[in-house]
C-alpha cells in the first residue's frame, strides 16, 4: 500500500501542475498513465503476497501466525488491485480542490464496511476470510464510485480513455519511483523504531508504551496528512499558473500555521502527560513507562508538525528524487545507526532508538527547510512549464480510444 501511495502521490505533481496551467485536459490522461504504471506495480509486488507465509517464517514468525497471515494475504489481493484505481482518481479530485466528494464516499465506504463486516463476519460465520472479502468490496467500492464521479461530472478532465497515457510514461515512471522511495523510506523509518525495540530487554512494557506514544503521535498526523496534501496541491496549481510569489507566501503561511498547531498538541500533551494512556490502558506501570516518554512525544510532534508540510511542498514541486536522497542519508546513515547506538549501547534503551531517530527526523526538517529558502521560485515555475510542455503534448485528431 506504501508503495502504491507512494507511486500515486507522483500525480500530485503533475495534475497540480496542469490544473495551474489551465491544461485541464490533461488530469485524465495523466490519471490514465498512473492507472497503468500503478496496475504493473501490483503484479511486481503480487509475489510477496502469494509467498508471504514462506516470507514470514523465513524472517522467524511463529509458524501458525505466517500461516494464517499468508492464508489473508492471498485473500486481500483484489484489494491491492483496487488502489491501483484509488489513489491516481483521489490525486486527480485533490489537483482541482474537489475534496468533498473524497470525504463523502469515505464515509458512505465505512458506513457501508461495518454492515458488510458484521454480515460476513457475525451472520455468515467467515471468520478472516469475512474480514478480507468485506475489505476488498469497500475498497473496490470506494475506486469504482470515484471513477464514476469522474466520468459524469468532470467532463473538463475527462474526455475518455487515450493514447497519450501511453506518451513519454517513461518519465513518470522515474518520477513515481521516485515519490514511492520519498514515501516508503519515510514511513519505513518510524516502522523501524517498533522492530529495534521488540528485541530490548522487557519487551512488552518498552513497545507498549512506544505504540501508544506512537498512537497519539499517529493521531496528530492525520491532521498533517491533510495539510501535506493541502499544500501540495497548492503549491503546484501556483507554480502552474506561473506565481512564483504566492507559492513562495504559501509556504511559509503553511508552514508557521502549522508550527502553531504543532504548540498548540505538545502543550496538551505535556499537559495530560500523567494521563492520557488510561485511553489505552488501565495497568499503572504502563501508565508510568508512557510518561516518561512524553517528552520524546513531545519533540516528535512539533517535529511532525512541519516536516509534512515541506514534503508535501516537496511533492508540488516535483522534488521527489532529491527527497528520497535526503531521507535515505537523514534516516538511514544518522537517525537509524545512531538510535541502535543509543538503545543497545547505553542505558537509555527505548529513548535511546527514539531519540537517534528524532535526531535522523530533525536533520531531514532542518535541511528541507534550507532547501526551501534558498528556492527560486521563479526558475520552479520555468521547470514547471517546460514539465507541462514536455509531458502535455497536443493530442491527435485520431489518438482517443473510441
Amino acid at each position: 500500500m506504501n508503495l502504491q501511495l507512494g507511486m500515486g502521490s507522483a500525480l500530485e505533481t503533475l495534475c497540480g501542475q496542469a490544473f495551474g496551467a489551465g491544461q485541464v485536459d490533461m488530469l485524465g490522461v495523466y490519471m490514465q498513465r498512473s492507472w497503468i504504471i500503478l496496475t504493473v506495480a501490483c503484479f511486481c509486488i503480487l509475489p510477496l503476497y502469494i509467498f508471504s507465509t514462506p516470507i514470514l517464517k523465513l524472517l522467524g514468525q511463529r509458524h501458525d501466525i505466517a500461516e494464517l497471515a499468508g492464508k489473508f494475504s492471498l485473500q486481500v489481493i483484489p484489494q491491492m488491485f483496487s488502489l491501483a484505481i484509488n489513489f491516481p482518481t483521489q490525486k486527480f479530485l485533490q489537483a482541482q480542490s474537489r475534496v468533498g466528494i473524497l470525504a463523502w464516499v469515505g464515509f458512505v465506504a465505512l458506513i457501508i464496511h461495518i454492515g458488510v463486516l458484521y454480515l460476513f463476519i457475525k451472520v455468515f460465520g467467515w471468520g478472516t476470510a469475512g474480514a478480507a472479502a468485506a475489505y476488498d468490496v469497500s475498497a473496490w467500492g470506494v475506486a469504482l464510485a470515484q471513477v464514476a464521479y469522474i466520468v459524469v461530472c468532470c467532463k473538463d478532465g475527462w474526455k475518455g480513455l487515450s493514447w497519450l497515457a501511453f506518451k513519454e510514461i517513461w518519465p513518470f515512471v522515474r518520477l513515481s519511483i521516485a515519490s514511492a522511495v520519498m514515501l516508503c523510506l519515510e514511513i519505513w523509518y518510524f516502522m523501524t523504531i517498533i522492530v529495534l525495540t521488540g528485541h530490548l530487554d522487557n519487551p512488552v512494557m518498552a513497545v507498549g508504551s512506544l505504540s501508544i506514544c506512537m498512537n497519539v503521535n499517529g493521531w496528530e498526523g492525520m491532521l498533517f496528512i491533510g495539510i501535506n496534501a493541502a499544500i501540495s496541491v497548492r503549491v503546484s496549481n501556483e507554480l502552474g499558473s506561473g506565481h512564483p510569489r504566492a507559492a513562495k507566501y504559501t509556504v511559509i503561511v503553511t508552514v508557521v500555521e502549522s508550527l502553531l498547531i504543532g504548540i498548540i498538541c505538545i502543550s496538551v500533551v505535556m499537559a495530560t502527560r500523567n494521563h492520557f494512556a488510561v485511553i489505552f490502558t488501565d495497568n499503572k506501570e504502563m501508565q508510568k513507562a508512557v510518561a516518561h516518554l512524553a517528552y520524546l512525544l513531545a519533540i516528535t510532534m512539533l517535529l511532525n508538525s512541519v516536516q509534512p508540510v515541506i514534503s508535501g511542498v516537496a511533492v508540488g514541486g516535483g522534488w521527489q528524487g532529491l527527497v528520497a536522497y535526503i531521507n535515505l542519508f537523514c534516516y538511514y546513515v544518522i537517525g537509524l545507526p545512531l538510535g541502535f547506538l543509543l538503545g543497545y549501547k547505553t542505558r537509555l534503551k527505548v529513548e535511546g532508538i527514539w531519540m537517534g531517530m528524532i535526531c535522523g527526523t530533525f536533520l531531514q526538517t532542518l535541511i528541507l527547510l534550507f532547501i526551501v529558502w534558498r528556492t527560486n521560485w521563479k526558475e520552479e515555475v520555468a521547470q514547471a512549464s517546460e514539465r507541462m510542455r514536455k509531458w502535455g503534448g497536443v493530442e491527435d485528431e485520431g489518438s482517443e480510444m473510441k
